[in-house]
């Protein structure tokens, strides 16, 4: 399970310019299509070689401070039960303030890993300003500036010593499926469908709230674990904020299941907060099944679904070469094959391709098209092999590694793909000096 970050604090401190810069301008898992902060709150952060998942609960919040009774205090308190360490981010240039005073409060009752960042912290006069926030009561402060960067590497190297080493993931003889996707899409209703509404199939394998149901399906000769993420909430706790609770959820289901089986509403599209989630189960390496649910709801003309299809792969790029089914959870339209293609989608991920099919792939590939020069000379792939990672990846050997820009190496994905089945499979190239 990954380790997971959660970002609080109250609003207007600079958290999702700080989300930005922890996640590293090139690490951003999406491109700011709709310019909206609210859109992009969770990723993978990496550094010195281990990762974490980190979520900003800023977007979760909308208007001004005066929401702070309501909505902040609910996403404190579902990120110090959700996630395993907290940042809290304050504002040198406002002071410590009445919301500072309570979010602090509410993370000292915590016993999660706090680590306190000042904000805005760029210049000397800020320092000694910063000295005020020491009376919070926290232990670890760090002064930062979100905007410049400085500051961010000894809160990274304070994170990361708490994250444990990975430890040997032993494989379930079973494949895992998680069923994600945004509140109301249908989740629950495809559960429901898959193993029957009158069968008492569903075990809570785990032991505490914090991890999804597993549900151990064995029908029509097919069996594997479903981890549903939805329907997991306890009556009392229904007043926490739904959508960030969801979004913690989501992604702890990623990191355990081999394929995501993602669904989004057929009748309101496909929207930037989608293709966070798509784009974050794409960077873990997960496999992916995509159903347009509800469908039964749209109005069909002759090509109603091959326009739709054509318009959501154009809006997954670069990585669209995924099964797009379309379905009705409550109809049962099309479930079993969602079903159908996850297990296919399983068995792909774990295929070896023989080193000599792929260099003979690769070889051709080069013909066609040679890779670029590099200061007058020629960049030389020698040889490829794939790596025996848990997620496709394969390694070129090139007399020039940093050279290989991003359009060539579509290129090689794209001929990996055309001759290798690997439809629903998110692949990684590493390029590496012979």
């Amino acid at each position: 399970m990954a380790y997971t970050v959660a970002i609080v604090g109250r609003p207007n401190v600079g958290k999702s310019t700080f989300f930005n810069r922890m996640l590293g301008k090139r690490k951003a898992i999406v491109d700011d299509q709709s310019g909206v902060t609210r859109d992009r709150q969770y990723g993978v952060a990496e550094w010195t070689d281990k990762t974490f998942d980190l979520i900003d609960t800023g977007g979760f919040v909308e208007g001004s401070s005066d929401v702070f009774e309501r909505e902040i205090r609910k996403q404190v308190l579902t990120a110090i039960e959700e996630s395993n360490a907290i940042i809290f981010i304050t504002d040198v240039t406002t002071g410590i303030t009445g919301p500072d005073n309570e979010v602090a409060d509410l993370l000292r009752r915590s016993e999660k890993p706090v680590y306190l960042v000042v904000n805005k912290v760029d210049n000397y006069e800020r320092q000694l300003d910063a000295a005020e926030f020491y009376s919070l009561g926290f232990e670890k402060v760090f002064y930062v500036s979100a905007i410049s960067g400085s500051g961010t590497g000894e809160l990274l190297d304070e994170i990361v010593k708490n994250i444990p080493e990975t430890p040997e993931v032993t494989e379930s003889p079973l494949p895992k499926f998680a069923i994600i996707g945004q509140p109301n899409v249908g989740k629950s209703s495809l559960l429901n469908s898959l193993i029957g509404k009158e069968r008492t199939i569903v075990s809570d394998i785990a032991g505490t709230t914090r991890d999804a149901v597993h549900t151990h399906y064995n029908q029509f000769g097919k069996e594997f674990i479903l981890i549903d993420t939805a329907g997991l909430r306890r009556k009392k706790k229904v007043g926490e904020d739904l959508e960030f609770y969801s979004v913690i959820r989501a992604v702890r289901a990623m990191d355990e299941a081999d394929v995501c089986i993602m669904l989004i509403d057929a009748v309101n599209g496909i929207s930037a907060q989608d293709l966070n989630i798509y784009s974050m189960a794409a960077k873990k390496g997960k496999g992916i099944v995509l159903l347009v649910n509800k469908w039964d709801l749209i109005e069909k003309e002759t090509n109603t679904m091959r326009d739709y299809e054509k318009q959501l792969r154009k809006k997954l790029a670069p990585f669209n070469d995924v099964p797009i089914l379309f379905t009705s959870a409550t109809e049962k339209t099309r479930i079993f094959q969602a079903v159908e293609a996850a297990i296919d989608v399983y068995e792909k991920r774990k295929n070896k391709i023989p080193t000599s099919k792929l260099n003979e792939v690769i070889q051709k590939a080069l013909e066609s098209y040679r890779p670029p020069v590099y200061r007058g000379n020629a960049i030389k792939i020698k040889y490829v092999t794939q790596l025996p990672t848990p997620v496709v990846s394969f390694a070129f050997f090139c007399n020039y590694p940093e050279e290989v820009k991003q359009p060539y190496r579509n290129y090689l994905e794209n001929k990996l793909r055309e001759n290798f089945d690997l439809t629903g499979v998110p692949v990684r190239l590493f390029f590496r000096k012979k």
